[in-house]
């Protein structure tokens, strides 16, 4: 039997984004190299700042988001994409310590 596992990296989101006809229910986020970190602290990323997340998803994020789409997902749904973001930054021994959103 073949059951494919849910990513690990893909969030259903709680409020889906509406974009002109199109409906965004669900966004999946890459692992980014450091150029895709440019311009933020990498603390403020682990602190799931708002505006360095803000800056990072669009950079990360598919479908790609815009800043303002961000700036309009429901708090619970940012909260779960900051969780994930935050722990690319983690090395592999230490993602068993992080909590996830």
């Amino acid at each position: 039997m073949n059951v494919q596992e849910k990513n690990p990296n893909t969030v259903e989101l709680d409020s889906p984004l509406i974009r002109g006809d199109q409906t965004i229910s669900r966004i999946t986020l890459i692992k980014p190299k450091s150029g895709a970190l440019r311009g933020v602290k990498l603390g403020d990323l682990l602190q799931m700042d708002v505006e360095a997340i803000t800056k990072v998803l669009p950079r990360i994020s598919d479908p790609a988001l815009t800043e303002q789409d961000v700036r309009n997902l429901d708090p619970a749904d940012l909260l779960q994409l900051a969780g994930i973001t935050a722990g690319f930054l983690l090395p592999k021994d230490a993602k068993a310590d992080y909590p996830q959103a």
